[in-house]
């Protein structure tokens, strides 16, 4: 293969390499471990549907509220302390 040819395919592989880590991204500003999203379900709900996240399922799991979200086509859990209304584990599927 050519140098052009090469190139031409590191250029146009490159940014579509770069698009799972900045949808990843998108999560890590908004949801993080200590972020307070409620002391409740409904809460928990309310706040993750404010932020823009679809709400897919939400439960209690050993005394923790958790919740399955999705956006922008990205699946995800939070954990969160019924206590403190912190997030206490995050996880992206």
């Amino acid at each position: 293969m050519n140098r052009f040819a090469l190139i031409a395919l590191f250029a146009l592989a490159t940014p579509a390499l770069a698009i799972p880590a900045f949808a990843s991204q998108t999560f890590a500003e908004d949801l993080r471990k200590g972020t307070v999203l409620g002391s409740t379900m409904e809460e928990v709900q309310t706040a993750l549907t404010e932020m823009g996240y679809e709400v897919r399922k939400a439960e209690m799991e050993d005394g923790k509220i958790e919740v399955y979200f999705v956006k922008d086509e990205e699946m995800g859990e939070v954990y969160v302390s019924p206590e403190t209304g912190q997030i206490i584990k995050f996880h992206l599927k």
